[in-house]
């Protein structure tokens, strides 16, 4: 999401606001158009370039979910060195598309992959396993096919992610639901799946909603966040809250993030 403001827009009327969030497109994982209109804090630790940095030292890596393949392509421009090897995996399919226009001319192959199907390669195939925002890690496949030595790097979203946005509209959550990411049971999944966790860091981040669009655009694009979200559906609650952000100025959530590194036992052949 945008990180910096534009000059102050026109005032325009809830039913304007609410035509454009619902008409714009929703594939891939580009969130400019956010840019003036809602911002979230990036974490400390930079993951797209760290990304970068390990994609210098990697022979075959894998992007898990890689989205409409930007975070890849970032990180692929600034790596050192390229990689022999660069596959991605994506499962929804306007995003496979995206995804293979924008890697493909970097030599990166795009697999349609169901994100809860066994993942579509041999048994260690893979030194580096990296994922930006997965829906869940499923660990015994990527131990599988991780090589002895290789690494899996990953930004992960934590526990409550943006909850004070979830809970205007579906109302209060129970606690279990809040704790369904969260890093130290992700820690136990990864270590009962073999992988020893080498690093673990989680950070609550300040986000704000600046006009009622900006909550349509992102509740379409973030469909987990308030399932089955139409704007029909919601329209009392998108009233409400488009009073509220013209009463009380941007609407303040927080998402919650956590770096996740592990790495599978054994010694890594060394790069040729």
């Amino acid at each position: 999401m945008a990180k910096h403001h534009r000059p102050h827009r026109p005032h325009r009327t809830f039913e304007e606001l609410v035509t454009e969030g619902a008409d714009v497109p929703t594939d891939g994982w580009d969130f400019s158009w956010f840019e003036g209109r809602a911002t979230e804090a990036r974490p400390s630790w930079g993951y797209a370039m760290s990304m970068a940095g390990r994609l210098g030292r990697a022979s075959a890596v894998l992007d898990i979910q890689t989205g409409g393949g930007e975070v890849l392509d970032f990180a692929l421009a600034k790596a050192p060195q390229r990689p022999l090897l660069a596959v991605a995996t994506e499962g929804w399919p306007p995003n496979v598309v995206k995804a293979t226009a924008l890697l493909r001319p970097r030599g990166v192959a795009v697999v349609a992959a169901p994100e809860d199907d066994p993942l579509p390669f041999a048994d260690a195939a893979f030194d580096l396993v990296v994922s930006r925002h997965p829906v869940r890690p499923h660990w015994d496949e990527i131990a599988r096919v991780l090589q002895p030595g290789g690494r899996y790097f990953a930004q992960h979203v934590g526990p409550g992610s943006v909850f004070e946005l979830v809970e205007h509209f579906l109302g209060p959550r129970p606690d279990e639901g809040r704790g369904a990411r969260d890093p130290e049971r992700e820690r136990a999944d990864a270590e009962a799946a073999g992988l020893d966790v080498v690093d673990l860091r989680a950070e609550r981040l300040r986000m704000e909603f600046h006009d009622i669009g900006a909550v349509v655009h992102f509740l379409r694009k973030v469909v987990w966040m308030v399932p089955g979200f139409t704007v029909e559906a919601y329209e009392p609650q998108l009233r409400t809250l488009h009073e509220r952000i013209q009463a009380e100025g941007p609407f303040v959530a927080h998402s919650t993030r956590h770096l996740f590194e592990a790495r599978k036992p054994g010694t890594l052949t060394a790069r040729a």
